[in-house]
Formats: structure tokens, C-alpha cells, sequence
């Protein structure tokens, strides 16, 4: 199926179309820390970063958003200020928000699962991402637990990140994971890093320590066809990681925030991530920059080594 033949609401950036055109690599990027991830006006600055992560890299960026019901593969520097503007009214969309956002003619913010989506959908194989969503704390009684994870085991996409979100239950994103088969790969580690932290405690199945190797991978999988997405594991650097003692502190009084506050669902990640930056006085908000522009050139950097065979 052709990506004209997709849709009328879907929008391709005209240097996101001249490369896919011409196989050129390509990288995804998600709208939600535009959004809901960072404070303005430091969001749209990063935004403008991570996409020069990715051309950095040797790829095309391709921020994706909904603006007035169109999907956007690719944004323009006034698009990426509208999502930053925090009066714009910009929803933060999951797959399943995808249909009403677009119906309704509103804003949206794609999270993994729907950026992975539309990326796929686009003909775009690769994303970058800061951490996924997963397995919430207590969804042994609340059945809580991030959309990412369902779109990841049906969308073939090689998506970079640095593990899933430490406010999760990280043992339990891991369990999942394993039994929706999703491949899971550590780049340069054997332990499945943990966001603000390298080590979540947990391992990786498997470990490459080349962009070479990842791109074998992504290319084999393609040929195979296997289902499911591939999660390419680079942890944020040992330099740049948030003190140990801080993070868990921070965790436990934003979890108990949280709770006393009654918010649940797909409201807790934005939360808890705002309490980390005002808690830490914004050193972890430094730590998620710098791990999703890592992120961001390393998935340009397989892209292009995968375009290449």
C-alpha cells in the first residue's frame, strides 16, 4: 500500500517523502515530550535538538503529531511550537485516541504507540524514543499498564530507548515484554537499562555493541518477517545517570503524591515525570535530554547502516 493511498489526513513532510522515496534513512520521533514530557520553553528547544540528533546521524527526522486532525509524518519549526505552546490544547493521543483526535479536527501528541503506528504505516522502520511505557506499579489489581507494549508486539518498527520509565514496575514490563515477543536487545549491555538509570537490574536476552550488528538484526528480522517490534536497549551513560539515593526518594514521595492526589491512567507518567524535574531541581530533566538525543543519533546511525544492507 502506498502512503498517498493511506489516507487524506495523513501529511508528509516533503524531505520525509523525498527520502522514502529514494531509501533514504529515516527515523521517527514522538510528540509527547514536546507536550507532556518538558517544561516550555525548554520543549521546543530540545525538540529542535533531538531532530538534529537524528540528521546528525545521517537520517531524516520525522516528528510525528496531529495538528487540526491531520496527521503529520514530519514537522515544520512553527508546528513543533505550536505543540510546545502549552495554551494550544494539545491531547496526548495513544492509538486508541487516534480516530476521535482525527474526527474532531484537534491537536494530539503522539505517544510511542501511536507514533509507532503511523510510523509503520508511513513506511518509517526506525523511532527513537527517551523510555517506553509499561507495567504500571499495582496492575495486579489495576490492569494498568501502557498501550506501547500491545502496539510494540504487532508493529515490525526497531525502536531505540533507553529501557522503560524507572516509575514503572520494571520485572513486570520486562515479564511482558518476553510474552508479547518482543525482541529485546541491549546495545553495548547486558542489563536492560532503566531510564534515569543504566541498570534496572534486569537482563537483556540479547546484546549487540555495533550499529552494524543492530542494523543485522533489524534487516534479518525484516526478512523473516517476524512480528513485533524490536527494542534496540541503550542505557544513558554511567556519567550522566541521576544519583541512586536521589532517584528513590524522588520515586517514592511522587508515587505517594500521586496516589494522595487520586491520579491514574495515563496521567500518573506525566506526573510523576514533572515531580522528578521540579524534585531534582530538573536534574533528571538534564538526564532525559541527554538520553534521548543519544538515542536519537544512534537510531539514525542504525537506519543508515541498515539502508545499506
Amino acid at each position: 500500500m502506498s502512503v498517498t493511498s493511506l489516507t487524506s489526513n495523513l501529511v508528509i513532510h516533503p524531505d520525509v517523502a523525498a527520502a522514502l522515496s529514494t531509501g533514504q534513512a529515516v527515523v521517527a520521533l514522538e510528540s509527547t515530550i514536546i507536550s507532556h514530557g518538558l517544561p516550555s520553553p525548554r520543549n521546543v528547544l530540545v525538540a529542535k535538538e533531538i531532530e538534529d540528533s537524528v540528521r546528525a546521524g545521517g537520517a531524516v527526522p520525522a516528528t510525528i503529531a496531529i495538528l487540526d486532525g491531520k496527521v503529520h509524518v514530519g514537522l515544520n519549526e512553527a508546528q513543533l511550537e505550536q505543540l510546545g505552546d502549552p495554551d494550544s490544547n494539545v491531547i496526548k493521543v495513544s492509538t486508541r485516541d487516534l480516530g476521535p483526535v482525527i474526527a474532531a479536527k484537534g491537536n494530539g501528541a503522539t505517544t510511542v504507540s501511536a507514533t509507532s503506528h503511523i510510523a509503520h504505516l508511513a513506511g518509517i522502520k526506525y523511532f527513537a524514543t527517551g523510555g517506553l511505557g509499561g507495567v504500571h506499579r499495582g496492575a495486579q489489581d489495576t490492569w494498568d499498564e501502557s498501550a506501547d507494549l500491545v502496539t510494540l508486539a504487532r508493529t515490525p518498527i526497531t525502536i531505540v530507548c533507553a529501557g522503560v520509565k524507572s516509575i514503572l514496575d520494571v520485572g513486570a514490563t520486562v515479564e511482558r515484554l518476553e510474552t508479547l515477543g518482543i525482541t529485546v536487545v541491549g546495545y553495548g549491555t547486558d542489563r536492560f537499562p532503566g531510564f534515569y538509570r543504566a541498570d534496572s537490574g534486569y537482563d537483556v536476552p540479547w546484546r549487540v555493541n555495533t550499529v552494524v550488528e543492530a542494523a543485522a538484526v533489524a534487516n534479518e528480522r525484516d526478512r523473516i518477517q517476524a512480528p513485533g517490534a524490536i527494542v534496540l536497549a541503550q542505557p544513558v551513560r554511567a556519567e550522566d545517570e541521576l544519583d541512586l539515593a536521589l532517584h528513590d526518594a524522588t520515586l517514592a514521595s511522587g508515587l505517594a503524591a500521586a496516589n494522595q492526589a487520586n491520579i491514574s491512567g495515563k496521567d500518573v507518567t506525566p506526573f510523576l515525570l514533572d515531580w522528578f524535574h521540579t524534585q531534582t531541581n530538573n536534574a533528571s530533566l538534564e538526564v532525559n535530554v541527554t538520553l534521548i538525543n543519544a538515542n536519537a543519533l544512534l537510531a539514525a546511525q542504525v537506519a543508515v547502516a541498515a539502508a545499506r544492507g
